[in-house]
């Protein structure tokens, strides 16, 4: 096992705020930073920021600080992000639209390659530029395409079942937004996206303020 793949998964979460920042501060045409500066435009401290850096190396330089595009560069490499990645989204309805749209928009390196759906009034149709395919192939499809990420957005009774198909397709990664957590995918890495957690987390801040 890697070094990156030891490092705690709180540190790997905290990787893409830094990425968006530096992003950010590089559109506003600025060369360098300091972990002081990140930790104004974050809210995390800037030991925090240092520490989570220093795990994977030394990135900046006593007094000047950190190369904006080298780090931005090194970021892109530890998360995987210089490699292209083959995506199906399962389940047309918005918020699998709204998901193709906005990969295809802002993510570039994500490319969705397909949508599935069960509903005959979509099978055979075009959706966000996408062919809408019958859900029956996806593990065929999967196979055939190489596909890395399944991209679920269908009802949650029938979640277990399509991750199980991608599983058997030989998808590497299942990034999941039925309401329920996918199980029993050893050698699949899943992503369980609950965004009423997020919602009720904010509710938490404003009732105790």
């Amino acid at each position: 096992m890697s070094k990156e793949t030891k490092i705690a998964n709180a540190v790997i979460r905290r990787l893409p705020r830094y990425l968006r920042t530096l992003e950010e501060m590089e559109a506003e045409g600025l060369e360098r930073t300091s972990s002081a500066e990140l930790s104004e435009r974050i809210g995390f401290t800037a030991s925090q920021i240092r520490q989570d850096l220093n795990h994977f190396g030394c990135f900046g330089q006593q007094g000047y600080g950190y190369a904006i595009t080298d780090l931005k560069t090194e970021i892109n490499r530890i998360l995987g992000l210089k490699n292209k990645y083959k995506l199906i989204v399962i389940g047309c309805g918005r918020l699998g639209e709204a998901i193709a749209n906005y990969t295809k928009t802002f993510e570039p390196q994500f490319d969705i390659v397909a949508m599935f759906d069960t509903s005959h009034d979509k099978i055979g149709s075009v959706v966000c530029g996408l062919p809408v395919l019958d859900d029956k192939w996806i593990e065929e499809y999967v196979k055939k395409n190489g596909v890395d990420i399944g991209v679920i957005t269908a009802p949650a009774e029938f979640a277990q079942d399509i991750a199980d198909r991608l599983k058997r397709g030989g998808v590497k990664g299942i990034w999941n937004f039925a309401v329920t957590d996918i199980k029993g995918m050893e050698g699949v890495k899943v992503e369980n996206i609950h965004l009423s957690d997020s919602l009720r987390a904010l509710t938490y801040y404003i009732a105790n303020d």
